[in-house]
Order: C-alpha cells, then sequence, then structure tokens
C-alpha cells in the first residue's frame, strides 16, 4: 500500500514559480518512479482561497487557504519572494507566511525552504541556533536581520534536525531529490534525476548527483548504457579490461571510442563517479570510511584519501565536516 505524504507548498502574491513547481515535479516523478509506493501528494496552500499570480506572471490555483490547513502533515515547503532594490534583490517578508508557519510549522514531520524562503522561517524563530542557507544574493541580509542564525552561503542545502534549508531557485530540485532520497534511497532520487534530465553541477564544492547525468547523452546508446552500468556496479570489477570485455572491443579500441563519447579515459572516468559516490556517502552518512571506500569501489581508505585529495583537494573527514547535510 502506498504511503502517505502530504506535502503542503505556501503559496503567496510574487512567490518565485520555480521554487514551487520544481519540488512539485519532483515529488511527482517519484510516485511514478516507485509505481505509486511514495505516496507524495502535494497541496497549494495560500491567504486565501483562489488565485495566485507568481513572479513569473503565471497564475496558481491554490488547493486550500492557510486557515484551512490542519492535520499532521509530512512536509511543509515554505517558498520565497524577493523585492528589487538598487543593491540587489530584498527578500520580502510576507506577514500572513510568518504567523501561520509559526502555527503550521509543529504540524510537519519536516519543514523545508527554498531560496529566500529561509528568511520566512527565520522570521517565525523556525532557524533560531540552527545552521541555514538561502540564495547567495539574500545571504547577507538573513545574517544581519536574524543573529541567532548561523548562515552558510555555500551549500546548495543544509539539514539541521527536521528543518532543511537550500540554495536559491534551480537549488529548489536539489532540495526536493535529497528529501527523496531520505524517504526513499538514493536509488528512487537519481531515478528521478535521470527522469529530469538533471545536469547538477552543486555549488559550493559539493559533488554532482550523477556522473553520468553530468554529461550531454553519448552519440553512441552502448556507451550511454556502460555509463549507466558504471553508476549501478561502483564496487565491482570496473577496469578497462572488464569493461572492453562488456563492450565485445578491444581494449584499444574500447578506449578510444570511450573516450570520444565521454571525454574521459575509462579510469578517469569510473575513478570520478566513484568520487562522487563517496561524497554522496561522506555528506549523507556516519559511515566509517573504511566502509565508504569498499562501498564505492575505491577499496580502502588510502585509496579514498588519494583520490578525493587529487579530485577535490581535500581529505575524506574535512569534507564530511564541511559538507555534511545530517542533522
Amino acid at each position: 500500500m502506498p504511503t502517505n505524504r502530504r506535502v503542503v507548498i505556501a503559496v503567496f502574491p510574487d512567490v518565485d514559480l520555480l521554487d514551487v513547481t520544481g519540488p512539485a515535479e519532483v515529488f511527482a516523478l517519484a510516485n511514478v518512479e516507485t509505481d505509486g509506493r511514495a505516496g507524495y501528494r502535494v497541496e497549494l496552500a495560500g491567504p486565501t482561497s483562489g488565485v495566485v499570480t507568481t513572479s513569473a506572471g503565471v497564475r496558481l490555483v491554490t488547493d486550500l487557504s492557510f486557515a484551512e490547513v490542519d492535520g499532521v502533515l509530512d512536509t511543509l515547503l515554505v517558498p520565497g519572494a524577493v523585492d528589487p532594490h538598487p543593491d540587489g534583490p530584498v527578500a520580502r517578508i510576507d506577514r500572513d507566511v510568518v504567523e501561520w508557519l509559526k502555527v503550521t510549522a509543529p504540524l510537519a514531520r519536516r519543514v523545508a525552504s527554498v531560496c529566500v524562503g529561509a528568511h520566512l522561517l527565520a522570521a517565525a524563530g523556525l532557524l533560531d541556533g540552527r545552521t541555514a542557507t538561502t540564495h547567495w544574493s539574500t545571504a547577507a541580509q538573513l545574517a544581519a536581520e536574524y543573529p541567532a542564525v548561523t548562515v552558510d552561503p555555500d551549500p546548495i542545502f543544509v539539514r539541521s534536525g527536521n528543518v532543511w534549508t537550500g540554495a536559491g531557485i534551480s537549488a529548489c530540485m536539489d532540495l526536493a531529490l535529497a528529501l527523496v532520497a531520505e524517504d526513499l534511497g538514493e536509488d528512487v532520487a537519481l531515478g528521478v534525476a535521470r527522469q529530469l534530465v538533471m545536469y547538477l553541477k552543486r555549488q559550493g564544492g559539493q559533488s554532482q548527483f550523477s556522473v553520468p547525468l553530468s554529461r550531454p547523452p553519448a552519440a553512441r546508446r552502448d556507451i550511454d548504457e556502460l555509463r549507466m552500468f558504471i553508476a549501478d556496479h561502483l564496487d565491482g570489477d570496473l577496469s578497462a579490461a572488464a569493461l572492453s570485455a562488456r563492450m565485445c572491443l578491444s581494449e584499444r579500441h574500447f578506449a578510444r571510442v570511450f573516450r570520444q563519447e565521454t571525454g574521459a579515459t575509462p579510469a578517469a572516468y569510473v575513478e570520478s563517479a566513484r568520487v562522487e559516490a563517496a561524497r554522496r556517502l561522506l555528506e549523507s552518512t556516519d559511515q566509517p570510511l573504511d566502509e565508504v571506500a569498499a562501498a564505492c569501489g575505491l577499496g580502502s581508505v588510502e585509496t579514498l584519501h588519494r583520490a578525493l585529495r587529487k579530485r577535490i583537494g581535500t581529505a575524506p573527514a574535512a569534507y564530511r565536516r564541511r559538507f555534511r547535510t545530517t542533522g
């Protein structure tokens, strides 16, 4: 039976359109990816029932008013809005939203903000004593106006207990994928990313969601299929000999074709995929380094250290401290 995961997204005049529709699309595709078992049910709530005009001029229709939201919520998602200013955008504080958040947030299993929605969470007191992120352009405003909040403008998203904050604009998709991964696992989240054809290059040094998705599709379907095989078998034998045998090509010809299609040698591509997987585990789990190395096919802690220093210039423990997303 499907799980009932009720997601309520706050909408209000001039809200950023993508902040609303991006996460909604991710949750909808998670339902598709799991044949409905994910059970996400997205509702739009606004100050009143009816039409809300977004910053893009596109109009949304709410499912219910703030006053009509009751019962237990799985996820409360809060997007934001900005006002133009000569010195740059200024996050708007909608008092109706803030007062509603004070009452409604305790009903939710988790609360998440998208982009400058973090300012609304802060105004409601939900970020006091927590680390949070927001769009880089309003990070200084958030830090100045809410000194009880530790503002980190670099990460794509930050989790502090049951409160998540996401960075700007398209990062709403990364945040929504992270929520899906928490609920249903990395495989489902990766499946959704594939459906969205997301080429995720995270800010602040965090990992791409998927090395296969970070490059345009190859002209040869068999190379694309091999890239997905690599992503799914990182702890297996991915030597040039094994991969060329799988492709029924000589090692020399395989190496030439693979580089032509991907821009990387097979060894470099495999190492990149393994480092990316290690970074995801370092960000989201407490697994010991030897288990991280084994799970990603890097073999040993020494190899893990060497690969991370080569690729991103830091050690595993330092990376985990900097980019850990768990509370």
